[in-house]
């Protein structure tokens, strides 16, 4: 093998170690501020359910790295980069959903232990965590699917991108975003607060934005999109949108 091939190949080993431990220091950053956020809503440490939604994220989305590292490894790094054809309409959502994910946790804690505005009640953590592990079991589907899963709403010409069909894809053309809905909602009932489950309504409202912009995009832009819709009616909800 010419040493140039050699060179470049270590190249991109390199290159791709790199991204995924900027990609790990930032899952880590984002999470021990969630966490902060969290608690610092409470007030309180000793919050029992906050320590089970948090231990519940840890570990699922552990496994969401293992998954895609044996499934799909490739999207794992793509996700991770932040792209310059980012579809404008995607730059205004993910500038309002993003800081929401934090702004439900601290609402949340505050609702439910410090001021105790519109606290759920106790029975309602076990349906969060069931609502939880089913969502999480639609992304986790979701990103071992579709090779083409990143992070924001692009044409990917430079991977290759067609359509996918298989997996949750034959049942509704945008089940990650199902599965987000859902998980926040989960967030909202394992937590115990009423407040953070209007901001999941709100965040669910962003996604249903988000998803009929994209698929009018996918549909103007991706070859095979426009016979793909028609065999598969539903966005998100099959048999209702």
């Amino acid at each position: 093998m010419p040493e140039s091939t050699v060179s470049l190949e270590k190249s991109k080993a390199a290159e791709g170690v790199a991204d995924r431990l900027r990609s790990a220091v930032k899952a880590l950053a984002t999470m021990a501020l969630w966490i902060v956020l969290c608690f610092g809503g409470a007030g309180n440490l000793a919050w029992l359910r906050g320590w089970v939604c948090i231990t519940a994220y840890l570990l699922v989305m552990t496994l969401t790295g293992v998954l895609m590292r044996r499934f799909n490894p490739g999207l794992m790094q793509a996700r991770g980069k932040w792209k310059a054809n980012t579809q404008s309409f995607d730059k205004v959502f993910l500038a309002v959903y993003l800081p929401l994910t934090l702004v439900q946790v601290f609402v949340g804690g505050m609702d439910a232990v410090r001021f105790g505005w519109m606290p759920l009640p106790e029975w309602t953590l076990w349906p969060g965590i069931l609502l939880f592990l089913a969502a999480m079991g639609l992304v986790n589907w979701t990103l071992t699917t579709n090779p083409f899963a990143e992070t924001t709403v692009r044409l990917q010409s430079d991977r290759g991108q067609r359509v996918i069909t298989t997996g949750p894809y034959r049942l509704v053309r945008h089940p990650m975003y199902l599965g987000m809905i859902f998980l926040n909602a989960a967030t909202a009932l394992m937590l115990g607060s009423g407040w953070a489950m209007a901001v999941a309504g709100l965040m669910a409202a962003l996604m249903v934005w988000r998803t009929a912009r994209e698929d009018r995009f996918l549909y103007q832009s991706l070859s095979g999109y426009p016979e793909y819709a028609a065999r598969t009616g539903s966005r998100l909800l099959p048999g209702l949108w």
